[in-house]
């Protein structure tokens, strides 16, 4: 055997990219980078794990099922694969979770921007969050219970919803499921009246403060938020379709409904209803993510442009006229010379715009 090929040699690629990931979450641990642009990368972090989980993990769990267990260049099967990756973004995970909670919210803090709690609420922010959820939360909200006579409802991929433990009556023992989606049409954040600075709190957070409006006839036991990961991985069947715009418009509907690659769980989930959504949607341990804190940052980019603070970001850029188109008002006659290298966004464009 080539020495050379050996899988010493070699780092499998899907490890590889968990690392790169590692040095994004790096840049928001930086506290030398301005607070919103950790902000941003913190988003990025988890916008690039759910597209890591949606086509590289569910590429891997589509060969586990399919019975393919040949090794990589580095060595690994799918499944060895699979179990290292759960390994390794459990432990990047945490510490994504651990910065926000221990270093970003205290720099917030001394911003003046706080994300509150229904405990921190004030009678005056109290009422107006209940005004708001009547006029525009309960509106476009549908809950879906899960009896004998409704099975299991399709959970919509990368969607955050509230699972519920109901008790059907104050006589009965019989607890049923439900289940609500936070609507994805409206602001994840929503900003309460605050003396001191700003204060938001989750539409999550939102919604249970509220139950009891939607489940009048019942008791609850337990709610706890969820969002689950589908495979997406695409597979065109080219020669099945009759062009390739049916092939890609078939597969897009399909990343809604694929098979469930990850879960991610409020912290502290009642085991019963943790127990409901393992069976529901076929997951084990490894695919769960407990999340202390809220679930999904991809809501900061949004955030930090609807807030504004631009001193909190990086200064905008002005881009540089090239040295050696200055010496010259022919560019041609420079051009000539030498090759010019120009590094878009660096060095600007306009002096060839004009020609």
């Amino acid at each position: 055997m080539n020495v050379y090929y050996s899988p010493e040699n070699f780092i499998n690629r899907e490890l590889s990219w968990i690392e790169f990931n590692q040095r994004v979450l790096e840049e928001a641990q930086d506290t030398s980078n301005p607070l919103f642009e950790r902000l941003k990368f913190k988003s990025i972090v988890s916008s690039n794990l759910d597209e890591f989980f949606m086509i590289r993990v569910g590429s891997l769990c589509d060969q586990i099922t399919a019975g393919f267990n040949k090794p990589d260049a580095a060595g690994l099967t799918p499944v060895c694969q699979m179990e290292k990756i759960s390994i390794r973004v459990h432990k990047l995970v945490y510490d994504q979770l651990n910065c926000y909670n221990r270093s970003l919210k205290l720099a917030l803090r001394k911003e003046k921007i706080f994300f509150l709690k229904p405990k921190d609420l004030n009678e005056e922010q109290c009422q107006y969050i209940k005004e708001y959820y009547f006029k525009d939360i309960y509106p476009v909200i549908t809950p879906m219970v899960v009896d004998t006579s409704s099975p299991f409802p399709l959970i919509l991929n990368r969607s955050l919803n509230i699972g519920l433990l109901l008790q059907k009556g104050e006589a009965s023992d019989e607890q049923i499921f439900a289940t609500i989606q936070v609507p994805s049409v409206l602001e994840r954040i929503i900003e309460v009246p605050y003396d001191n600075g700003k204060a938001f709190v989750f539409l999550e957070d939102i919604i249970k403060m509220n139950l009891s409006s939607l489940f009048n006839s019942h008791k609850i036991i337990a709610s706890s938020c969820y969002r689950i990961t589908r495979n997406a991985d695409l597979t065109l069947d080219e020669e099945g379709a009759e062009d390739l715009l049916d092939a890609i418009e078939e597969s897009l509907k399909q990343r809604k409904w694929g098979n469930v690659v990850r879960v991610e769980l409020e912290i502290g989930m009642d085991k019963r209803l943790l127990h409901i959504l393992e069976e529901e949607l076929e997951i084990s341990k490894e695919q769960e993510y407990e999340i202390n804190g809220p679930i999904d940052l991809t809501f900061l980019m949004k955030f930090i442009k609807k807030i504004g603070y631009n001193n909190l970001l990086y200064s905008h850029m002005k881009p540089q006229v090239s040295d050696e188109f200055l010496k010259t008002n022919n560019i041609f006659e420079s051009i000539s010379k030498n090759d010019i290298l120009l590094h878009h966004p660096y060095d600007s464009l306009n002096q060839l715009l004009i020609l």
